[in-house]
């Protein structure tokens, strides 16, 4: 029986760091066993591979090939960069000096084959708002549902997961200068209380109307992860979402940044712009443990 990496659905930790690894070569497996099959005090953590890294692991193949991720250039000048990395380890949980701990002995224990080539360390903010003052991940699914957008179902894959990585900065100066019922237009819903626009309240290039989508009569289903991150330079966003498919993630970004030949882009990103992006494949325990050696 296949079990999926427990630490994607543990919720409202207020503490995150995310290490993104550059490895060197291709090496079939990586150091570090100790660190993914031992537990942290008061948190999770999610480990998940590149795809240059599935195809040399051993015990890593993702359900897809070649699902890096590329660059976005989009409507009115948008652009999405790509700085496709190899290696992702997500920490959470509420005591942040476990995390840092685990975040410096995956560093270590890597430092033979691989550099940390971004780090981000996230946090709870309020009532789990975006820096902007909306509720983050409202429609995000619930209960079996998640698990249902989240991981791969059935065959040799059960229970993979692939994500995608994006740090965003915000112009947060910019978005308060507009009025609060301009700002829920953009978004999509209220402020306050993170009720959905409807009718003709709803914009059609909202960040709720470019990310609610269907294909073949069926929601485009993903499920959010994301964290405030930064300090007051370049405070945004650490988008981080799991899917059963990576090419969810290709409809919503194209939907997003204008390439789906409507005419409409997501007005959210005239305040908020990508600064990194990558996808990664997060296997079910049994692969990631066959992946690493003492």
């Amino acid at each position: 029986m296949t079990t999926h990496q427990p630490g994607i659905f543990h919720e409202g930790t207020k503490h995150h760091v995310f290490l993104e690894f550059a490895v060197r070569g291709a090496p079939r497996v990586l150091p570090g066993n100790a660190l993914a099959t031992s537990g942290i005090d008061a948190g999770h953590q999610v480990v998940a591979f590149g795809p240059a890294l599935c195809d040399a692991l051993d015990a890593v193949a993702a359900p897809a090939r070649s699902f890096g991720f590329d660059a976005i250039d989009g409507k009115d000048d948008l652009h999405a960069p790509a700085t496709q990395h190899d290696l992702f380890v997500w920490l959470h949980g509420d005591r942040r000096d476990e995390l840092f701990a685990r975040a410096l002995a995956w560093r270590d224990a890597l430092a033979g084959v691989a550099d940390v080539a971004h780090e981000d360390h996230g946090f709870l903010f309020r009532d789990s708002r975006d820096l902007t003052g909306f509720v983050d991940g409202s429609a995000n699914p619930k209960a079996e549902a998640r698990m249902a957008a989240a991981l791969v179902g059935e065959g040799e894959h059960a229970g993979g997961s692939f994500v995608l990585a994006q740090r965003w900065v915000h112009d947060l100066a910019g978005f308060a200068g507009l009025t609060v019922h301009e700002q829920e237009r953009v978004i999509g819903r209220t402020k306050p209380e993170s009720v959905e626009l409807t009718g003709d309240a709803m914009p059609p290039d909202s960040h709720v109307s470019r990310t609610d989508l269907e294909r073949d009569g069926r929601p485009v289903k993903i499920y959010r992860r994301s964290s405030p991150v930064g300090g007051v330079r370049d405070a945004g966003l650490y988008f981080l979402a799991f899917s059963a498919d990576v090419t969810r993630f290709r409809w919503l970004l194209d939907s997003m940044f204008g390439r789906t030949g409507d005419g409409l882009r997501d007005r959210l990103l005239g305040w908020s712009r990508p600064v990194t992006g990558s996808f990664f494949y997060a296997p079910a325990t049994e692969a990631l443990v066959g992946a690493f050696t003492e």
